[in-house]
């Protein structure tokens, strides 16, 4: 059981891992050993994600999330399996956790009278700068 916050757990069943060996230097060990980690989550058809979580993990996720819905991480930073599977299901659970952070919804207003006067006095500045800039005609 991997757990996220106090209300959301994942359950091991849910989770798929692949060793891939990894890419990058490491001498003659990283041709033979299998230390890379490919997480895979099903986000669309998991049953441990309130509604709200899910859809904001399928926007947060990205490029890693394919057209089924599920979510792939692949963890090679390290050079054991143990590490880099244990980095693989914190870096889920830290998604997981901005995915369940809702929100705060923007209030809309209005700009205050001296911001709309101050970003007008910059627009004459501006136009008045260009138009001393300005050849004029007969000058050459």
């Amino acid at each position: 059981m991997l757990q996220i916050t106090s209300r959301i757990q994942i359950d091991e069943s849910e989770l798929r891992e692949q060793f891939i060996r990894s890419p990058g230097p490491g001498g003659q060990n990283v041709n033979k050993v299998e230390t890379a980690v490919q997480l895979w989550f099903d986000v669309a058809g998991s049953p441990s994600l309130p509604e709200d979580v899910r859809q904001r993990l399928l926007r947060l996720g990205g490029r890693r999330v394919d057209t089924a819905g599920v979510l792939m991480i692949e963890a090679h930073r390290f050079r054991t399996r143990e590490r880099n599977r244990a980095d693989a299901r914190e870096r889920l659970a830290e998604l997981i956790r901005q995915a369940a952070h809702r929100p705060k919804p923007r209030i809309a207003t209005r700009p205050t009278k001296a911001s709309q006067e101050r970003r007008l006095d910059a627009k004459r500045r501006t136009a008045t700068n260009k138009r001393l800039r300005a050849r004029r005609p007969g000058e050459d």
